[in-house]
């Protein structure tokens, strides 16, 4: 069997769940997670956690590993770099094979530096950008894509001046290195008119709102995740500033629209991916996993939120590589596994981790979105910021 082929297989698991038994007594494979059940990223936790239950009970109704049952044993980061390596010391001491988790950019960085002989990380942040044969690799589209994404996109619209507005913890730091490498051009189509930072703990950014005001810019990015995105967003509705805001696709999320629904701008998008624009997705794989993926959220009660996609493919591909390569495997025979795998379809699209190691995705995965409070997430794009179908 291919290697392409054997990566289709995690996209059937979902599709054919229910038609097999599980037929499992013996101990479950335990697959630990680090999730933020609480702190500033406990949306996501929450979400990936979401994702991580109908995962397991999917693979177990469908025979587990190798008719052995999985159950994902999850440990608490509390949003804290310190902790998450606390967690990540215990699993590596037990000398575990793989590991999911955690969903923020700043808790994956404190643990990549760890995994110098495994496990495997598959993180949910697309924030992170592993080097190119480690144990770690990164879920969804990188920082990289999706700034280059929403340059192609405000040029379509003509919007031509951009303000900036990061945080300075670690996923504002790697936001401006993929800002001034996307838009540091000189004389490009594009002018930064304003670039603010502030501290996720911040409560007031009047300051920078009035020099955002005061450069005309026709785009605010705003480059922060959670709680602080909410920061953000009041202090540009009490400052009066009126212009869309694009934010990171972290934010894509039902129960954090909801939460600041008082201070939404009119126009608020996201460089999304397909799962939050599933009209524009044309029939084929990709179409055939997102609907599975759909119906075993709505068969959970559940809503397809981002950090529910980025645990969705990741972990479908380790479970993936554990059944082609038995429980027994060992954290190298996966990241080789995984890392050699091309043409995977899943949620995302295709995934050539040869050819994007460590991720497998790129810019084509992106699609524009914006929010709406009566209809939720519209698609304002087509895939890779192509026209509306």
């Amino acid at each position: 069997m291919s290697r392409a082929r054997a990566g289709m297989l995690f996209v059937t698991l979902v599709m054919v769940a229910g038609l097999l038994p599980s037929g499992a007594a013996e101990a479950p494979y335990e697959i630990d997670a680090i999730l933020s059940r609480s702190g500033t990223y406990a949306f996501q936790g929450e979400e990936g956690l979401q994702a991580l239950t109908i995962i397991e009970n999917l693979t177990n109704k469908t025979g587990g590993i190798n008719g052995r049952p999985i159950k994902f044993v999850i440990s608490d980061d509390q949003s804290n770099p310190a902790t998450a390596v606390q967690a990540a010391n215990a699993i590596i001491a037990k000398h575990a094979a793989v590991l999911v988790g955690p969903a923020a950019v700043s808790l994956c960085s404190a643990i990549a530096p760890l995994l110098t002989n495994g496990p495997v990380m598959y993180c949910f942040s697309p924030g992170i950008h592993p080097k190119a044969g480690s144990y770690a690799f990164s879920g969804g589209i990188s920082t990289l894509d999706t700034l280059g994404a929403a340059k192609k996109y405000f040029i379509v619209r003509g919007w031509t001046k951009v303000a900036f507005i990061t945080s300075t913890d670690a996923t504002g730091q790697d936001a401006d290195q993929n800002i001034e490498a996307v838009f540091g051009e000189a004389n490009g189509p594009i002018s930064v008119v304003a670039h603010e930072h502030f501290n996720a703990s911040d409560l007031s950014l009047s300051a920078q709102m009035a020099k955002i005001k005061a450069a005309s810019a026709q785009v605010l990015v705003a480059w922060t995740t959670g709680t602080p995105f909410g920061t953000v967003l009041r202090n540009a509705s009490e400052a009066g500033l009126s212009i869309p805001v694009l934010t990171t696709a972290g934010n894509l999320s039902d129960a954090e629209m909801h939460a600041f629904a008082s201070f939404i701008p009119k126009e608020l998008y996201f460089p999304a991916t397909p799962a939050f624009a599933p009209d524009q997705v044309p029939p084929g794989p990709l179409k055939r996993a997102l609907e599975s993926y759909f119906a075993a959220l709505k068969a959970a009660g559940a809503k397809p939120e981002n950090a529910t996609s980025l645990a969705w493919d990741g972990t479908l591909l380790i479970i993936d590589a554990l059944r082609k390569l038995g429980a027994a495997a060992t954290a190298t025979q996966i990241r080789d596994y995984i890392g050699s795998l091309r043409g995977s379809v899943g949620i995302y699209g295709p995934h050539d981790f040869v050819a994007v190691p460590q991720r497998g995705l790129g810019i084509g995965s992106v699609v524009m979105v914006r929010w709406e409070a009566t209809r939720g997430w519209v698609a304002a794009s087509g895939l890779g910021v192509s026209a509306l179908r």
